[in-house]
């Protein structure tokens, strides 16, 4: 059993599920916007905070004297450029990994009163972040890493902009 446990893709795992629960807080809608800011904060609070046992599941797991990057999942993606979804963890990035995964509940929890416009939208922000810094930290490949590196910068773009203090704006174009 627990090298059933072993053999699923962990990493695809933890980049995935956080824009699992964002694409979930997109169909959540009704009348009361009351009811649906509730829903999408705690849709969002679950969300970070299964994606953060996952990931102690992945530190549980790493063997810290290996020498090799470890959880490595490699899958061709543009062959004649020599481009591949190229996935894995050493000791930095791992840690790196589950301080993402353990701060994002934090914050989520730290902004569940002080937001009070566009919730759904601030929360969806806030996954598709985690997913992009997750995605980051194990990237193993050059382009996959650029990606998921520019990525983040959409939602913290978002992020700044809209939830942000007085000087919001100065702060998004710099």
């Amino acid at each position: 059993m627990v090298d059933a446990i072993l053999n699923i893709p962990i990493l695809s795992a933890l980049i995935i599920l956080p824009l699992l629960g964002a694409l979930l807080m997109a169909f959540i809608q009704g009348e009361d916007q009351e009811r649906v800011d509730r829903n999408s904060k705690n849709v969002a609070l679950w969300t970070s905070f299964v994606t953060f046992i996952a990931s102690l599941h992945l530190w549980m797991a790493y063997d810290p004297g290996g020498e090799a990057f470890q959880f490595v999942e490699q899958v061709p993606w543009i062959k004649s450029l020599n481009i591949s979804y190229h996935v894995g963890v050493d000791g930095i990035s791992m840690l790196f990994i589950l301080l993402s995964t353990f701060l994002v509940p934090i914050c989520i929890m730290a902004s569940w009163h002080s937001i009070q416009k566009r919730v759904r939208e601030y929360m969806i922000a806030f996954l598709v972040l985690e997913s992009f810094m997750i995605g980051m930290f194990a990237a193993l490949d050059a382009v996959l890493f650029y990606i998921f590196f520019e990525g983040i910068l959409i939602p913290m773009f978002l992020i700044i902009g809209i939830w942000g203090g007085s000087r919001r704006f100065y702060a998004t174009f710099n």
